[in-house]
């Protein structure tokens, strides 16, 4: 059996390591599209809170009044 070349074993090395990387960029490009979406549901949260609160503040000056 032929022994296999350095030229061939560096190759494979390189291969791997880049399919590593690859593996890696997807699972980082996965995690940040799902930290994207819940940064935009906490968005919409926080501005359903503040339409509450400026409803409120409405109610209570009126009441005051």
């Amino acid at each position: 059996m032929a022994k296999k070349s350095k030229l061939t074993e560096v190759a494979v090395r390189i291969g791997t390591a880049v399919g590593k990387a690859d593996r890696k960029a997807h699972k980082f490009a996965k995690a940040g599209g799902v930290a994207k979406k819940e940064l935009d549901e906490i968005s919409k949260q926080v501005d359903a809170l503040k339409k509450q609160l400026l409803k409120t503040t409405k109610r209570l000056k009126a009441a005051l009044s």
